[in-house]
C-alpha cells in the first residue's frame, strides 16, 4: 500500500476534499481497465483524497487467456503517491476480502467508483457495494463494455451476469459512459434512466513515450539504418492490441497485401498483439499472405517499454475493429499525434471525431480500408494534437460527484 488514510475531522471543522475509492482492475491480469484504472485513479488525486482497490486474481489462471504472463511485470505506469493503493482483492475472496472490508472501512470513501469490464468481478463488486453503503457512502459504476464478447459465449454467464447485475445496479447512485453509444446499449441491456448516467470522455494515454526503449532486437525494425524517416525508408503502418474475433486483423492483412504495387512497395506492415480466444485466423492469413516479407509480427503482450518503441516506430496506426465500445491502442496512437485508420463502429467516432488525424472506415470493408490506407501513406511525417485531457475528465467526474450529493468536491486541491 501507498499513501496513509485521512485524518478524522474535528467537530465543527469545515469539509475537506471528497475521499474517493476507485475500484479496477489490478496488475497481475494486465490489461488496457489496468492502465484505466491507475490513469483515472491518479488523475482524481488532484482533486480528491484518492484510493485504489484492485481486482488481482481475476479469474482461475487457466482460464484467462492471456495465462501465459499472468503475474509478469509488463507496466511503467503506476500509481501516485498520492494513491492508497490496496492489491487486491481475488476472485475466491478468502483472506483477500477481509482486507479488502479493511481497507474500505479504513478508507471510509465518501463515494466508491466501480471499473465495469468483466462478470468476473460481478460478484465481489456486489459485495463491495454492500460494505460502501452500509458506511454510507455513494456508488458510482463507470462502464467499459456491457459485457465481454468472449464471456458472453460461454454457456450460463451472459444469464448469470444479467441476474447479479441486478442486485448490484440496486445499489449504483450514479453510472459513468464514455460515448451515447455505450449508454444506448445499456438503457437497452438493464434499462437505465438516462438521467442517472454521465457522459465522461476517455483520458489521453500519454503515459506511454516516444523514444526507443526496449532491447534491441526485441521488436521487429521495420528497415535498415537509424530511426530518423526519409524517402527511402518503408512506412511503418501499425496495429496494436490483443488479437480477438471482432478485432479485423485478418482485414487488414487483406486490405494490405491488395495495396497498389506503388504503395505496396514502400509500406510495411507491424502487427503487435497478443492472440486471445485461440482466434489464429489473422496470423494463418499472414503465413501464407504473397507479400509475407513486408509482414513483421510480435504475438505477446509487450512491455510499456517495447509499446514506446512501437509508436516510436509507427507512421500511421490502422484499428480495423468489427465492433468496440473503446480503444486504449485509439488513445495511445492520439497521444502519439499519429494520423489513424479506424472503423466507425461503437464509440470510436465520438472518442475520435475530434482527432484531426484520423480517417474512418466502414467496418470489415477491405476495399474502403485499403483506400484508407493509401490517404494514410500520403499523410507519411503529419502529427495532431490529441483533443482530449484527464483535467477534463476529472471536471466530469466532479458532476458525477456532485450529482450523488458529495457537496465538498469543490474543496479539493487546485
Amino acid at each position: 500500500m501507498t499513501g496513509t488514510a485521512p485524518a478524522p475531522r474535528a467537530p465543527g471543522e469545515a469539509p475537506g476534499p471528497p475521499s474517493v475509492l476507485v475500484v479496477g482492475a489490478g496488475w497481475m491480469f494486465t490489461s488496457g481497465i489496468s492502465y484505466y484504472t491507475c490513469r483515472l485513479a491518479n488523475a482524481l488525486s488532484t482533486r480528491a483524497t484518492t484510493s485504489a482497490l484492485l481486482m488481482r486474481r481475476l479469474v482461475p489462471r487457466a482460464l484467462y487467456p492471456g495465462r501465459a504472463r499472468v503475474g509478469t511485470r509488463v507496466n511503467d505506469l503506476d500509481y501516485v503517491p498520492e494513491v492508497d493503493v490496496l492489491d487486491g482483492l481475488d476472485w475466491f475472496w478468502g483472506a483477500s476480502a477481509l482486507r479488502a472490508a479493511r481497507f474500505v472501512g479504513r478508507r471510509s470513501p465518501d463515494v466508491v467508483v466501480l471499473q465495469w469490464w468483466t462478470g468476473a468481478v460481478l460478484h465481489s463488486y456486489v459485495m463491495l457495494a454492500l460494505l460502501a453503503r452500509r458506511r454510507g457512502a455513494r456508488v458510482v459504476m463507470e462502464w467499459h463494455e456491457v459485457q465481454d464478447t468472449g464471456e458472453a459465449r460461454i454457456p450460463g454467464v451472459a444469464r448469470y451476469v444479467r441476474f447479479a447485475m441486478k442486485a448490484l445496479l440496486r445499489m449504483v447512485d450514479a453510472h459513468v459512459v464514455h460515448s451515447e453509444y455505450d449508454l444506448d446499449l445499456l438503457v437497452r441491456a438493464y434499462h437505465l434512466d438516462r438521467a442517472d448516467a454521465t457522459l465522461v470522455a476517455h483520458g489521453p494515454y500519454d503515459h506511454v513515450g516516444t523514444g526507443p526503449a526496449a532491447p534491441a532486437g526485441e521488436i521487429p525494425s521495420p528497415g535498415e539504418g537509424s530511426r530518423t524517416s526519409t524517402v527511402e525508408d518503408p512506412f511503418t503502418l501499425l496495429y496494436f492490441g490483443v488479437i480477438r474475433p471482432y478485432k479485423g486483423v485478418e482485414d487488414l492483412v487483406a486490405a494490405f497485401e491488395g495495396l497498389p504495387d506503388e504503395v505496396g512497395r514502400r509500406v510495411r506492415l507491424l502487427v503487435v498483439g497478443e492472440t486471445w480466444e485461440g482466434w489464429t485466423a489473422p496470423l494463418e492469413a499472414i503465413g501464407r499472405s504473397p507479400v509475407r516479407d513486408r509482414i513483421d509480427v510480435v504475438n505477446r503482450y509487450v512491455t510499456d517499454a517495447e509499446v514506446s518503441e512501437v509508436f516510436a516506430r509507427a507512421d500511421g496506426v490502422v484499428l480495423p475493429y468489427r465492433r468496440s465500445s473503446s480503444s486504449g491502442p485509439l488513445h495511445i496512437a492520439m497521444s502519439s499525434g499519429l494520423p489513424v485508420v479506424v472503423s466507425a463502429v461503437g464509440g470510436l467516432v465520438e472518442a475520435a471525431g475530434d482527432y484531426e488525424g484520423v480517417r474512418f472506415a466502414p467496418p470489415g470493408d477491405v476495399d474502403a480500408l485499403r483506400s484508407a490506407l493509401v490517404e494514410l501513406v500520403d499523410r507519411r511525417g503529419e502529427r495532431y494534437a490529441d483533443p482530449h485531457s484527464w483535467s477534463r475528465t476529472v471536471e466530469r467526474y466532479g458532476r458525477v460527484l456532485t450529482s450523488v450529493g458529495v457537496s465538498s468536491w469543490d474543496q479539493g486541491p487546485a
